[in-house]
């Protein structure tokens, strides 16, 4: 039988470097029985709290029936997308996306208080005093898992550029290495089929500028490869091999 991919989403922080992009990765510890040792961006589910309209008291940007129109989804799950993006972000890396950055201290607690299931991300926002600005995110790719796989997911992949103020803080105990890659980095690093393609299809723009633009301008279609003899096979035709160890295949 096959299962329903359960929502989630997808981050490409940026910035300009010396040699062009670089987007923030982060590699998991090989006992985590997602992506185990591989290297990912910030991201995960669609928790159920994403889609609660009580985060739109605090919102600013492109509301969710505009997302919901640019990702063809209804309002909910939009709304719930784009909140776990910024969500996830926070949690993994410790990036706030927004306009201006709380003190550290304040961002410390909320982080803490979202790791430990003792608020929502709405109630973060309120406390911190921030709005939700969604200006500062693009919708980018959109990647599904085959379908012959246990665990699926529906994964809808934004990019945004670091803010001037953050700081990078990993979440320590899903990550044991992270680096802003560039892009010789792509045949380096041991990645997924969806990281490796989003990736160099990121890293094909000269600077963060240009990134955000071609955003604006892309015609995004689904992405739902097939498994077949230990590759994974695009639409497109080209193939990856499945990364050994433990891992889910969200794309």
């Amino acid at each position: 039988m096959t299962r329903g991919a359960r929502p989630a989403s997808t981050v490409l922080v940026a910035r300009d470097g010396d040699d062009g992009i670089e987007i923030y990765m982060q590699r998991r510890p090989a006992s985590m029985a997602f992506v185990g040792g591989l290297w990912v961006f910030p991201g995960g589910r669609v928790d159920d709290a994403d889609g609660d309209p009580v985060i739109d008291a605090w919102w600013d940007g492109p509301s969710p029936a505009v997302w919901a129109g640019v990702m063809d989804v209804a309002v909910p799950l939009a709304r719930g997308h784009v909140v776990a993006a910024y969500r996830e972000t926070f949690e993994e890396s410790g990036i706030l996306l927004a306009a201006s950055s709380p003190p550290s201290d304040d961002l410390a607690e909320a982080r803490r208080a979202l790791l430990d299931d003792e608020a929502t991300f709405a109630e973060v926002v309120h406390r911190l005093g921030v709005r939700l600005d969604t200006a500062l995110l693009r919708y980018w790719d959109w990647w599904v898992t085959p379908a012959s796989e246990p665990r699926r997911y529906d994964t809808r992949f934004f990019v945004a550029r670091l803010p001037a103020d953050a700081t990078v803080t990993p979440h320590d105990d899903e990550v044991i290495e992270e680096r802003w890659a560039v892009v010789g980095d792509a045949d380096d690093l041991a990645m997924i089929a969806p990281t490796f393609h989003t990736f160099r299809s990121a890293q094909a723009h000269p600077s963060v500028d240009a990134l955000l633009a071609a955003a604006a301008a892309r015609s995004i279609a689904k992405v739902q490869p097939v498994i077949t003899d230990g590759w994974v096979v695009l639409p497109s035709g080209d193939r990856y091999r499945l990364p050994s160890g433990p891992s889910d295949h969200p794309g």
